[in-house]
């Protein structure tokens, strides 16, 4: 006997490992009158490996609009469950227009929570994560990743972000020019058999990749641990002018970019012509 009431139904699915699903999950799936996916096919697998039947009805930007219209009615008559291709729906993922829209036109809407690798990763970082900042998808582009890192970087928080396995060595090379005094934990594969995780500063873990100890290939989730409070209140460049001009009487003009640097927070470019001016003056 079915006692679940009519409505839509977020459902979380495994982020690799199939045995992660809960028992909800499987029995909402199970006797939803249908299902939204974000991709019918890579859905059939994980109803196949649960010996579920179930119409799959693919959602993504471009018809989000005409299954609300299509949909309205019945899914206030039925029980309807929306899935991603992986994790918890809605996160950086198709179906939020179709759940506000329940939910402002009074449609039982629940959530059956579940798997995600943005918590996974957060948590095999070992970085604080009282406070942090998801920032969804690393852009595609070269440029675009450098102006993603900058706008991103100078938090108190911790930053995590998903990334595609051909992007993570633009990323580095974005983190070792703007940040590299911070250290940022890759996330692999998370719960499938080549799980793996590296912790270390942007210019360690570009050199595990060279070495092919970090092989990219897989899902990948970035984590930056936060920057310190206290740089952050002095992301100021002049407040390091004494102490510039001191350093330069004894080391030279790439040592002390580097001492400042790791002592402040700020990105290198800012620190460089800071002290090349102080230098020629």
């Amino acid at each position: 006997m079915n006692d679940e009431k009519n409505g839509l139904y977020i459902v979380s699915t495994p982020i690799g490992n199939l045995k992660d699903i809960g028992e909800r999950a499987k029995h909402i799936l199970s006797v939803a009158d249908c299902i939204f996916c974000e991709n019918p096919i890579h859905s059939l697998k994980l109803l196949n490996n649960l010996g579920i039947k179930k119409k799959l009805i693919g959602i993504h930007d471009h018809n989000e609009n005409s299954i609300i219209n299509e949909y309205n009615k019945k899914i206030k008559q039925g029980i309807y469950a929306l899935i991603s291709d992986a994790g918890s729906p809605l996160i950086s993922d198709p179906g939020y227009k179709l759940a506000r829209h329940c939910i402002k036109n009074n449609t039982y809407v629940t959530v059956i929570p579940g798997a995600t690798s943005i918590i996974a990763a957060l948590q095999l970082s070992s970085f604080p994560v009282n406070e942090f900042h998801f920032v969804g998808y690393c852009p595609k582009s070269k440029t675009l990743i450098k102006k993603f890192i900058n706008e991103i970087i100078n938090t108190d928080k911790t930053i995590v972000f998903l990334v595609a396995s051909r992007k993570v060595s633009e990323c580095l090379d974005s983190l070792e020019k703007i940040a590299d005094n911070r250290k940022v934990c890759i996330v692999k594969e998370l719960t499938k058999i080549n799980e793996s995780f590296f912790i270390g500063y942007p210019t360690e873990l570009k050199k595990l990749v060279f070495e092919k100890k970090i092989i990219l290939k897989g899902e990948f989730v970035i984590v930056i641990e936060a920057i310190n409070k206290k740089s952050l209140k002095n992301d100021n460049i002049l407040n390091f002018e004494a102490e510039i001009s001191k350093l330069l009487l004894k080391f030279s003009l790439t040592d002390v970019v580097q001492i400042v640097h790791k002592l402040s927070g700020l990105p290198k470019t800012k620190v460089y012509k800071k002290v090349l001016s102080l230098k020629n003056d």
